[in-house]
């Protein structure tokens, strides 16, 4: 948290590990930087939601004691609770004041979310797994959501994305794009030129990727005390080193799967 806020992160999305629990998804080890695909064959971990639910309230009132509210917390929980644990969850957090609560239940049953709204006031943030204006209508129109979180990369592009921004904006729906190391800097230069040409941007995802990454890139976008700045460059500002990418054979990764306790295949 701590060096988040010391390279300018103004929105710091705050995962801890689970008492009892050897990892947990979304939870980098001491000193390493996070990547959530970490073996060519997924690897086992294993989830128990009570111990969730007893631990996570203490994260957030020792951070907001350490840091005070000048800073947005947020939240993933990778839809792992039912719709009623996760009104619990998002009840518990009001206090604490989260930017977003995301994916709080798993999104195919989207009247799961319904009684999630009913019950909390914290706002709540999906889409990461939808890629139409279809999928997100109903969860929009009915306000269910406060973020979308899907991508340009899964969503059909720029053309399709500007149809869910749109429709979004008509319900006080915000942007939320998802940017995780696993799409490439080409993905950011075209989520930043998105985000600043609708008018319900809400925030845009940053994850690092390695210096070894970016340096098979050439951008023209840049960071700076908390924000993305994007110049007047043709295009989204993005190429490839071509030449240099030989070097960098395609190399298989896998995101893990959950289990609970009993061995029993669970959300991830």
């Amino acid at each position: 948290m701590a060096d988040a806020i010391s390279k300018g992160y103004r929105f710091v999305r705050i995962q801890c590990g689970i008492p009892g629990l050897a990892k947990t998804y979304g939870v980098a080890a001491k000193g390493e930087a996070y990547e959530p695909a970490s073996s060519a064959l997924p690897e086992e971990h294993t989830w128990c939601t009570s111990s969730y639910l007893n631990s996570v309230e203490s994260v957030f009132k020792s951070v907001r004691e350490k840091f005070g509210f000048g800073i947005e917390l947020l939240t993933d929980v990778h839809h792992r609770l039912t719709p009623i644990e996760a009104a619990q969850l998002g009840k518990m957090l009001e206090p604490y004041r989260l930017f977003w609560m995301e994916d709080p239940t798993p999104v195919d049953n989207q009247e799961g979310l319904k009684l999630v709204r009913h019950h909390t006031t914290t706002k709540i943030a999906v889409g990461e797994v939808l890629s139409s204006v279809y999928d997100l209508k109903d969860l929009i129109i009915n306000q269910y959501v406060d973020y979308i979180r899907t991508t340009i990369l899964h969503a059909g592009g720029i053309t399709h994305m500007r149809q869910i921004a749109s429709l979004a904006s008509l319900y006080n729906v915000k942007m939320g794009f998802h940017g995780p190391t696993d799409l490439s800097p080409i993905t950011m230069g075209c989520a930043l030129h998105f985000d600043i040409s609708v008018n319900n941007f809400g925030v845009q995802e940053h994850m690092a990727h390695s210096d070894e990454m970016e340096s098979l890139f050439t951008r023209t976008y840049r960071y700076q005390d908390g924000a993305f700045y994007v110049d007047d460059t043709p295009g989204h500002g993005v190429d490839i080193n071509e030449e240099a990418m030989l070097a960098h054979p395609y190399k298989k990764s896998s995101l893990p799967v959950n289990r609970l306790k009993d061995g029993t295949l669970f959300n991830w």
